[in-house]
C-alpha cells in the first residue's frame, strides 16, 4: 500500500499519521500542499490533523482550495481511498467529498482527552477489523468538532450505514453523536478522533491499530 500524507501550513499530526501508516506496513510519501499531483501509485491519501492555514475563514476552507486538493478530489472520484482526521475531516467537508459541517464545539472550548467511541459499522475498509458495536478509546483534540447536518443528510447517513463512529459520551454537541462518517462509496472516511495517536501502549492504548490494519487488508485484496 502506498500512502500519501499531505502537509499544509499549520498541520501538526502529519508525522504521526505517516508513522501509523508505516507501522501498518505502508510505503509513505509526504506531499506538500502546493504540489498539484499525487505520487504515482497512491492507494490512500491521508489528510492529517492540525490547524491548516491557522483555521482562518473556516477550519479547512483554505486547505480545500490548495493545489493538492484538486488531486485529492480526483483520486476520490476515481474510487481511491482517503482518510481525513480532525482538521482533515474539516478539509473533506469543505471540498464536498463528505456532507455536513464541523462547527464550534457546543461548550465553546477546546477539548483534548481520551474519548470512548462506538464502532457503528464494520462494513468499510477502515472499520473491517473492528466489531460493530464495540467500544474503543481514541484521543480527541479539537475546537470545531461539532458535526452538523440537516435532517435529510442525517437520515441518508444513517439509512446507508455511513456513520463509522459515534461518541459514547458526546464531547462537542455533534448531531447523532457522530464522530466519523463515510462517503457514498465507503472509500472516504472523515473522523474527528485521532486513531494515529492510539497505535502504541506508550500512547496509552492501541485501539487505533485496527483502522490501519483493516485498510492494509482491504487494499491487499484490490
Amino acid at each position: 500500500m502506498k500512502a500519501a500524507v499531505i502537509t499544509f501550513p499549520g498541520s501538526n499530526c502529519d508525522r504521526d499519521l505517516a508513522v501509523a501508516f508505516e507501522a501498518a506496513g505502508a510505503e509513505v510519501v509526504r506531499v506538500w500542499h502546493k504540489d498539484a499531483t499525487l505520487p504515482e501509485g497512491t492507494d490512500i491519501v491521508g489528510i492529517p490533523g492540525g490547524f491548516s492555514f491557522g483555521d482562518y475563514l473556516r477550519c479547512g476552507a483554505i486547505a480545500a482550495r490548495s493545489p493538492i486538493a484538486k488531486a485529492i478530489t480526483a483520486h476520490a472520484e476515481r474510487g481511491g481511498y482517503v482518510l481525513g482526521i480532525c482538521n482533515g475531516f474539516q478539509v473533506l467537508v469543505e471540498t464536498g467529498l463528505l456532507p455536513g459541517a464541523l462547527m464550534r464545539n457546543a461548550g465553546l472550548k477546546f477539548v483534548c482527552k481520551p474519548s470512548k467511541l462506538i464502532v457503528s459499522t464494520s462494513d468499510s475498509a477502515f472499520t473491517s477489523d473492528y466489531t460493530a458495536g464495540a467500544e474503543i478509546t481514541v484521543p480527541i483534540a479539537h475546537h470545531d468538532g461539532n458535526y452538523q447536518a440537516d435532517d435529510e443528510t442525517l437520515g441518508l447517513l444513517q439509512g446507508e450505514d455511513r456513520v463509522a463512529f459515534r461518541y459514547a459520551e458526546n464531547p462537542n454537541g455533534s448531531r447523532g453523536d457522530i464522530a466519523g462518517i463515510l462517503s457514498h462509496n465507503r472509500r472516504v472516511l472523515g473522523m474527528m478522533p485521532h486513531p494515529e495517536r492510539a497505535i502504541t501502549m506508550e500512547h496509552g492504548g492501541t485501539d487505533g491499530v485496527a483502522l490501519f490494519s483493516g485498510l492494509m487488508g482491504a487494499l491487499a485484496l484490490t
